[in-house]
Order: structure tokens, then C-alpha cells, then sequence
């Protein structure tokens, strides 16, 4: 027998394969820029059933298979396989799995692990180019492993949780998304903001081995769609009203009264941002702005007092009791200011009042479920949208789900394939 090309065996250990597989022949072509690998099983080797696991099976034939495989230097690299089939005990025959790719992919796993670990950093379409493949293959790839990566994941142990929307596309499309807010990660992600999001929420915890009626606390924005969907699927949560949110509807109370006074006060002009923005962040030339059009007895001055005494209220209780006080005397106050809009969210925050002071003990903010809608939005940005809401909810999985059972990066790991 002549000895086996040192080539062959260089590259079998390269793949990271083993008996039976090797590599039994390479061709390079420089001008297209490829490099295929023809791998092998040795004469009469036997292998496990993919269907119900009985090993030792004889192969029946093979067929033809062929995967993209990472780069070797800068050339593409394909392996190429006749795949045996075996004729199993159970009757059947299948194809057996090759321990370098998932059934079905044409990709190799380790391919495969470099495409995630380059989406969790870049648009896919971006990723699909760099490495030279159909964005399309990119997000079934993604998708997969997401979904069998957030199958292994345990809830058991949630306990406080929040809910929040982001629009998916412009206009009125928008997902849900259910956070861990002790874990500080990504449960759950659902097309809607309506009360059925809530359900959809509660019948994926159940399938986490999480339990709906476990939930203690709930931080939600004053929709009544969530309301309701929190008190019918989540019996046992007490409701905490985010104060983000209210600090939220008291800049759009604010700006409603600029926007009317604008109309017969010049002075307003241009002065928008300085209204909405914190003090902490004026420039210097918005303070001098402020410092002037304070003097000027303005309708939108006092509006700005009023929201800036509400989030000084958020910042300085210590607890409900001392909420409660400072919150019936901002009441009192806005429904004095003569302001519609104001009196308006005085009787908001009146309705919602036993939520909001919820907050003063839960301590729950969605401060961080608005930072991971705002990571959300600038990936979604920066890919310039994505064709459908599923696509964007895979993404923030990525992102913020902390999934566990993903595939790690090729370049951190070692290919420990295994043959059949």
C-alpha cells in the first residue's frame, strides 16, 4: 500500500476530522479564487442511524453532498462527500449525519458559528457579504439556532418582569418585548403591543418552565391594552407604572402647550429642544436662551416647571409614603396651572396612582428595557430596516437574550467533531 499523501493528512487534522472521515484529495484553483476538499470514509466502516440511533449499521449508498466551509487564507473553501445511507434494523433508510454539519445545511458548523458571531455585530446583509453568501441563508441560520438556542432556556426563576414596545417599521408596526428585569435580559419578543402580547408572554414562560402566576411585579407603561393583559395573564403581578414613561407623557403635555403658545409667541421660536432636553445637558448658548424666555411670564415656562418638579418627585422620594404627599401636592398643582394639557395628566397620573407609587417600593424602572430598545433601534438603523418583524426580534435576541446553547465563535473554539 502506498503511504497516504502527507497533504491528506494535514488536512484531515485541520477539519478537525476523525475515523472514519479523512481527507482524500484537494484541488486548489487560485484563479477562482476556491479551495475543495474531497473527504472519505474508509471501506467497510459502519455508522449510527440518524433515525433511531442503532449503531453499527452497514451503509446501503451513498449520495452527494457538498458544504461552504470557512475561508482557508483567503480562498473560499467547499468539502465534498458521497454521504452513506444506511439500511437500519428499523426498517428504514436514512442518511447518516455528518459530524461536520447539521442535516439538510449547506453549510459547516463552524461556518455557521463564524455567521452569528459576525451578526451580533453587524447587519446580517453586511455579514452576508463579508462572507460572500445570500443574506437570506444568513437569517435561516440565525433563526435556527436562536430558536433551538432559546428552547434550552430556563425561567424558572423569573420572578419581576417588563414590558415594553418598539416599532418594527415605520408607521403602526410594532413588537413587544418581555425582559428579566433582575436578570437583566430578553425573555420574550412578539409582533403587537396588545393585550394577546401579554398572553403570548405567559405561554412562552409556561413553556420555559416558568410560571405565569409567579410573577410578582409587572413594569408597564399606562396602555390599557398591557393593563389588562398583566391583570388577566399574570394574576398574582403588582403593577408598576414606569416613571420613564411618565416623565414621557409630561414632555408631550409640554410640548403641546409650546406648540399652541408658538403660535402668537415669537420668542418661543426655535426653543424647542431646550424644554425637552435635562438642564444637565444645555449648551451654553441653550441656557442663555432659557434664562431669557424665563422672564417673559410664558405658558410654556410654567409647563416646564411642572414636568421638571414631576421628575424631581421620581428622584427624591425615598419610598410610596413620601411619593404619595409630593404627588397629591404636583396634582394640586397642575390642576391649578390653567394648562389643559397638564390638567389632563394630572387626572392620568390621579387614575394610575396606586401603580405609580408601586414603583417607590418595587424600585422597578424600565430604564433598562428603554437602553435595550434604543440598541434595538440603532441595529435596525444601521441595517436600514429589516423585511419582517420576526428578523428584528431574532436580532434582539441576539443582542439581549444572553442565549446560552449558541454556537461560540470558530476563532475562540476548537472544532471537537466527532464521527458517527
Amino acid at each position: 500500500m502506498s503511504p497516504k499523501p502527507i497533504e491528506s493528512t494535514l488536512f484531515t487534522l485541520a477539519l478537525g476530522l476523525t475515523a472514519p472521515w479523512e481527507v482524500v484529495s484537494v484541488e486548489f484553483d487560485p484563479t477562482k479564487g476556491r479551495i475543495d476538499f474531497e473527504l472519505g470514509f474508509r471501506r467497510g466502516a459502519k455508522f449510527t442511524c440518524s433515525d433511531c440511533g442503532a449503531e453499527g449499521q452497514p451503509v446501503h449508498d451513498t449520495l452527494r453532498r457538498s458544504w461552504r466551509h470557512l475561508n482557508f487564507f483567503q480562498y473560499q473553501a467547499y468539502l465534498h462527500a458521497n454521504v452513506p445511507r444506511t439500511k437500519c434494523q428499523c426498517g428504514k433508510v436514512h442518511q447518516v449525519d455528518v459530524p461536520w454539519a447539521r442535516p439538510n445545511s449547506g453549510f459547516t458548523l463552524l461556518f455557521e458559528a463564524l455567521g452569528l458571531t459576525l451578526c451580533k455585530v453587524l447587519p446580517v446583509n453586511t455579514a452576508a457579504q463579508h462572507l460572500a453568501v445570500g443574506d437570506d441563508a444568513l437569517w435561516t441560520i440565525l433563526h435556527r439556532y436562536v430558536e433551538q438556542a432559546r428552547a434550552l432556556e430556563d425561567f424558572s426563576k423569573v420572578k419581576r418582569v417588563g414590558l415594553d414596545e418598539t416599532a418594527s417599521r415605520r408607521g403602526h408596526n410594532y413588537v413587544t418585548f418581555a425582559h428579566d428585569m433582575d436578570a437583566r435580559r430578553l425573555l420574550f419578543g412578539v409582533e403587537g403591543r396588545d393585550q394577546t402580547t401579554v398572553q403570548a408572554f405567559a405561554d412562552d414562560l409556561t413553556a420555559h418552565g416558568g410560571d405565569p402566576k409567579a410573577i410578582t411585579d409587572a413594569s408597564i407603561d399606562m396602555s390599557k391594552a398591557y393593563i389588562a393583559g398583566v391583570e388577566k395573564h399574570l394574576p398574582n403581578a403588582a403593577i408598576t407604572f414606569d416613571p420613564f414613561h411618565i416623565i414621557q407623557l409630561a414632555n408631550q403635555a409640554l410640548e403641546e402647550v409650546r406648540r399652541e403658545e408658538v403660535r402668537h409667541q415669537p420668542l418661543l421660536k426655535g426653543s424647542r429642544w431646550i424644554w425637552l432636553k435635562d438642564e444637565s445637558k444645555w449648551t451654553k448658548t441653550q441656557a442663555e436662551l432659557f434664562q431669557s424666555l424665563s422672564s417673559a411670564r410664558l405658558q410654556t415656562t410654567r409647563a416646564w416647571r411642572l414636568k421638571e418638579s414631576l421628575r424631581e418627585l421620581f428622584q427624591t422620594a425615598r419610598n410610596a409614603t413620601d411619593a404619595a404627599t409630593l404627588l397629591d401636592a404636583w396634582y394640586s398643582w397642575a390642576r391649578r396651572s390653567r394648562l389643559e394639557p397638564f390638567k389632563r395628566l394630572a387626572n392620568t397620573l390621579k387614575e394610575h396612582r396606586p401603580g405609580i407609587l408601586r414603583g417607590f417600593d418595587s424600585k422597578l424602572s424600565n430604564g433598562y428595557v428603554e437602553g435595550f430598545n434604543s440598541l434595538v433601534q440603532a441595529a435596525k438603523a444601521k441595517a436600514r430596516g429589516y423585511r419582517r418583524p420576526e428578523n428584528l426580534i431574532a436580532i434582539a435576541y441576539l443582542l439581549g437574550a444572553k442565549l446560552a446553547h449558541l454556537p461560540a465563535s470558530p476563532f475562540t473554539t476548537r472544532c471537537c467533531a466527532r464521527a458517527g
